[in-house]
């Protein structure tokens, strides 16, 4: 989220953060698993006729409801604003993303024990509720709203930058928090990590669009897997970082 909220500010903090890390290798496969054959197939097109789109789904959203992408598109708005470096979180297919990545075997819970008992567990033992992640984010969403309207009188997509911002911040600390739903965890560890995957993940994974990501951090794309490339060049600007390939462009 952003400190400044100019849009011509410098590039947000958690970019910076990233900046290593994605330059030293691509994004793992552990952050795209999420994108089932027909959410794969469906990134590009951003059509009305996905397949198993919910009725209640606005066009070219595959998990959201209308009020969720109302949310989700404020939400990605506020913490990717267009300023010099990319267009605003929307534009980037920031929402795309995660919208994909929920409706994928990810957001089903492909792989992940989801028996009780739901008792209380340790940080590194991960989530502890009975919700697979598509299930925890929208209750979250629908959490927030509700809190939301209780604070300012409307709901999240309706809030100005800087208030939408606050309140992200709020919930992110546990300033804010709800008698059901663990919000800090909702936003921290599931709503964040996917946007900042939705940043630097291959394009066809509906985030990213146009590569803008990798082109603003000097990332070559699927070349950077080259282990040589990555040790002559490591410190030093990478000549195809100028035109990033995805994994569309070798297919």
């Amino acid at each position: 989220m952003s400190q400044d909220h100019s849009p011509t500010r410098p590039r947000r903090n958690f970019l910076r953060k990233l900046i290593t890390v994605a330059s030293a290798a691509p994004l793992s496969s552990q952050l795209i698993t999420g994108a089932s054959a027909s959410a794969v197939a469906a990134a590009p097109a951003f059509a009305a006729d996905m397949p198993d789109a919910p009725s209640s789904a606005p066009t070219g959203y595959q998990s959201f409801s209308a009020d969720e992408a109302a949310f989700v598109e404020n939400m990605v708005n506020v913490m990717c604003p267009a300023d010099d470096y990319t267009p605003n979180g929307v534009d980037c297919g920031l929402a795309t993303f995660i919208d994909r990545q929920l409706s994928g075997a990810f957001g089903q819970g492909a792989g992940r024990y989801m028996n009780a008992p739901w008792a209380p567990g340790k940080p590194q033992t991960g989530s502890q509720l009975p919700f697979t992640p598509e299930q925890f984010f929208k209750a979250g969403v629908e959490a927030a709203n509700r809190l939301c309207q209780a604070k300012f009188g409307k709901t999240f997509d309706q809030l100005q930058v800087a208030q939408a911002d606050a309140f992200l911040k709020d919930i992110s600390n546990s300033t804010i928090k709800d008698d059901d739903i663990p919000l800090a965890s909702w936003f921290n560890d599931l709503t964040y990590p996917l946007f900042e995957q939705a940043c630097y993940a291959d394009p066809m994974y509906g985030g990213n669009r146009n590569k803008v990501f990798w082109k603003m951090i000097g990332y070559p794309g699927l070349p950077a897997t080259h282990t040589l490339d990555m040790v002559s060049f490591r410190g030093k600007p990478y000549p195809g970082a100028k035109d990033p390939k995805s994994i569309i462009d070798f297919s």
